[in-house]
């Protein structure tokens, strides 16, 4: 036997070979090597994200913070602020007309809800095979959601116009007595509402046109093949693989509606020197709308900025809300 066999260890096991064929000095190097860049990489992320959230900082998150502040204090007449406690809110509580309000604003949002079985006919429509035009019908649906809201309410206005409106023309032709749309309070949440449908509609579509096109055909042939029809094809294949995309929407659109202001403001009128002139104002006025009238008509900004809190308060809730009951209808996968 050689020199070098009777050298070779003949008990225990041999050492693992290093990764990579490095030694262990070697390895632990190279792990403070990718330490280290792994940290200069970190600064560096920091640094990329800076400028936004710095922005983020100063336009969203401290004026949050500074209207949380104010909620608790008092406004002065020529600025300054006195610390009140809960007293805004306890006034908020008490008041007819925030309460008014927000049953204004839950109510319009209700009814801007139902646009969306309107824009899911709408996609439907579109997505059908051999439908011509399609891009001409959605430039045209969603030409609302882009057009300035205070232009929409200008037109409208005049559609609802109760002497030389379009809307009362086409009624009085069939024999109908129309009304004053804006100024009637039987009829005017109805009025605004049907003016958000419609600029709202477009964009839902849109969102669904897209979730519709993403659903992979295999399901419908399958179904077919089942002999289930279009009507079965629709609830069973259409609205269970659609349902992530109905909720993103009806999300977006509880959101927009509780925060609407320039459209209805414009529609209803904006307040003048000698106050409001409008009939119907209170049944039409949001919390939004209610929020700028007590804080740059009235002066009492800090009332506002209670008013906005509550608001802020009442969104995240009703979102809450929505997130938590998705888990009964939305199906992912």
């Amino acid at each position: 036997m050689s020199v070098e066999t009777e050298a070779r260890p003949v008990t225990g096991d041999a050492p693992p070979p290093a990764r990579g064929g490095a030694t262990a000095p070697d390895q632990r190097a190279l792990r403070k090597r990718e330490r280290r860049f792994l940290y200069r990489d970190k600064w560096w992320g920091y640094a990329l994200i800076a400028p936004a959230g710095l922005g983020l900082a100063v336009f969203y998150l401290w004026p949050v913070l500074q209207t949380l502040y104010y909620s608790f204090t008092e406004w002065g007449p020529f600025g300054g602020t006195t610390w009140i406690g809960l007293e805004n809110y306890r006034t908020l509580v008490h008041d007819p007309e925030a309460w008014q309000s927000l049953l204004n604003s839950l109510v319009y949002t209700a009814l801007v809800l139902l646009g969306i079985p309107v824009s899911m006919v709408l996609a439907v429509l579109l997505n059908l095979k051999g439908m011509r035009c399609t891009g001409l019908y959605r430039t045209l649906y969603f030409l609302p959601v882009v057009t300035m809201p205070a232009a929409v309410a200008v037109v409208w206005r005049w559609l609802y116009n109760g002497d030389v409106g379009i809307l009362n023309q086409a009624l009085s032709a069939l024999g109908i007595d129309g009304t004053y749309w804006v100024s009637d309070p039987g009829v005017v949440r109805f009025a605004v509402a049907a003016v958000g449908v419609w600029m709202t509609v477009g964009y839902n579509m849109i969102l669904l046109l897209a979730g519709l096109q993403g659903i992979p055909q295999d399901y419908y042939e399958a179904a077919s093949l089942d002999g289930a029809g279009r009507v079965r094809q629709f609830f069973s294949v259409t609205m269970p693989l659609l349902s992530p995309t109905l909720f993103f929407t009806t999300v977006l659109s509880v959101i927009q509606s509780l925060q609407v202001f320039d459209l209805i403001y414009m529609i209803l009128g904006a307040n003048t020197s000698v106050g409001v002139t409008n009939p119907a104002y209170s049944e039409g006025q949001t919390i939004v709308m209610l929020f700028f009238q007590k804080s740059f008509f009235d002066n009492q900004r800090a009332y506002g900025a209670a008013i906005v809190c509550v608001l802020f308060v009442l969104i995240m809730a009703l979102t809450a809300l929505q997130f938590r009951l998705q888990k009964r209808w939305v199906h992912y996968g």
